[in-house]
């Protein structure tokens, strides 16, 4: 990759950016303004404020929700899985082996899940999901040591080939020349202004026909010592996310762009109405100049004075727009019902009444959830995948992990879309035994239904381990056998009496020996 052209680059990747870039802050504006700040604004400045709060209510109850299902605590989103290949082959040489190496694999996703608490990943994640449903773009920096960096859509450009992988990413930070190596920093002050306080770096990542990436740092054209090197993809620390995927783009489109039509209703009415109620707030009285009543003698009297004059003189201004107000409110509570669908308000999308069941706020929940099944699919392959393999990549090199046989181990996203639909497989099959059961009878079920297939498969659409959880086989088999000894000896001592217990013992060991 050749140097001295990242500044040009840059430069020429924004243009195509710029479209891209104006709807992001057209959605920042309508929800969280400090998400996606116009050009040139800091910090220090003041943010303007929505009239309306579903906006940026909506956004963070989805990044939670996405949150909290892309990086569940307390358990492991992904799995390791053998290739069928190793699995036959362990079968042939040792049965036993495979449960050993499951043993040991989730050993492995537990030190995993253990380094993205401890890295305060998930602060960092948090933040990348709200950029992705404003903006529906961000970039994340996964290094060797330290915390996850976020990276919002104005700082970075992106170009993709036409199958949407990347295929360049420019990087530009605002950095001073004291943070710079010090061979570099003589070279880069000449090159600068004199009014000059700060300097831009770029961080190039080319992504290459051999399936590797280069990754480069230059200031004004000149290549930072040592900041070239090359890694696989699977290595690779800057991750690239989008949340909508739009074929033969660039970049991805923001979740908020589907619903920009009513956020931009709902704050033009929220506006029209705070202003119209602070509008009839005002009390302002009108006196009649040709009556016996002087506007002096109102506003001097204090409160319960008797003075002279006619009630007639005396009228309150009035605005009268009650019936305008009640159709711009109603209006408002159609287009609040339709964005708590969106952005999975469910409190606001229960029907308001004094006996709703559980098995209708679970219907109505589920509803909702499955308006995230592109969402799920999209982050789990450019997110969710990526960032194992770079965290596994990362505590291997820190020597806290031992080395994974990529040709054999590759992890599985076990999260997202594919727990919606081991969600939908339970629903499916809690439905059908309780239809049976209530059609048919309980005898009926007992008849034909196999019990400890039903609790193997409602386990698997949960995604519970029942290793050492359900009784095995063998188990249930020396739990009836012990059964049938108790009885015997028990029937035993009643009819022949306490001296017939040895003889039952000693007969109950016999039949164990011969089994």
């Amino acid at each position: 990759m050749t140097t001295g052209t990242a500044e040009g680059l840059y430069t020429q990747l924004c243009a195509q950016r710029a479209t891209y870039l104006e709807r992001a802050r057209d959605a920042s504006r309508l929800t969280i303004p400090t998400l996606m700040p116009d050009e040139g604004e800091t910090a220090h400045k003041k943010f303007p404020s929505p009239y309306q709060s579903v906006g940026a209510r909506g956004v963070n109850n989805l990044a939670s929700a996405l949150l909290l299902s892309l990086l569940p605590p307390n358990a492991p989103f992904f799995r390791l899985m053998l290739d069928e290949k190793a699995k036959r082959e362990m079968d042939q040489i040792d049965p036993t082996m495979k449960n050993q190496i499951d043993h040991a694999m989730s050993g492995i996703e537990r030190a995993v899940m253990g380094e993205i608490e401890t890295s305060s990943v998930r602060i960092s994640v948090f933040e990348a999901i709200k950029q992705l449903i404003v903006s529906g773009n961000v970039l994340l920096y996964v290094p060797d040591k330290g915390n996850v960096r976020v990276f919002r859509m104005d700082r970075f450009a992106i170009s993709r080939m036409p199958d949407g992988s990347v295929d360049k990413i420019i990087l530009r930070e605002c950095v001073s020349p004291a943070t710079l190596p010090e061979e570099l920093q003589a070279q880069v002050k000449g090159a600068m202004a004199s009014h000059e306080k700060t300097v831009d770096i770029y961080t190039c990542v080319k992504y290459t026909t051999e399936g590797k990436v280069e990754v480069f740092q230059e200031v004004k054209g000149i290549m930072v010592p040592d900041s070239f090197g090359t890694f696989s993809k699977e290595q690779c620390p800057y991750i690239p996310l989008r949340m909508m995927r739009v074929d033969g783009e660039d970049y991805g489109r923001g979740y908020v762009e589907q619903f920009f039509g009513d956020l931009k209703s709902l704050e033009a009415l929220s506006q029209a109405i705070v202003e119209g109620a602070a509008a009839s707030s005002k009390v302002l009285f009108l006196v009649n100049p040709n009556g016996t009543t002087r506007a002096k003698t109102l506003s001097e009297s204090p409160n319960g004075a008797i003075r002279e004059g006619s009630a007639n003189d005396v009228s309150v201004l009035q605005v009268a727009k009650h019936a305008d107000f009640s159709v711009a409110l109603q209006t408002m509570s159609s287009i609040q019902e339709r964005l708590s669908y969106a952005f999975l308000l469910t409190e606001s999308t229960i029907r308001n009444a004094e006996r709703v069941t559980a098995e209708e706020v679970r219907l109505v929940t589920q509803s909702i959830e499955r308006q995230l099944g592109g969402i799920y699919s999209v982050l789990s392959q450019e997110f969710q995948l990526p960032l194992v393999n770079r965290l596994m990549y990362r505590m291997e090199r820190g020597k806290r992990l031992p080395k994974i046989p990529k040709d054999m181990v590759k992890p599985a996203i076990v999260t997202g879309i594919d727990a919606l639909g081991r969600g939908n497989d339970l629903n499916k099959l809690d439905l059908y035994l309780a239809g049976v059961g209530q059609t048919l009878g309980p005898q009926v079920l007992e008849q034909y239904i196999n019990l400890r297939e039903y609790l193997d498969r409602r386990a698997a659409a949960l995604g519970i381990d029942t290793q050492g959880l359900i009784k095995s086989e063998e188990q249930l088999q020396m739990e009836a056998q012990q059964k049938q000894q108790a009885m015997m000896m028990q029937q035993a001592a009643q009819h022949l009496g306490p001296g017939a217990m040895g003889m039952a013992r000693e007969q109950v060991k016999q039949q164990g020996e011969q089994q």
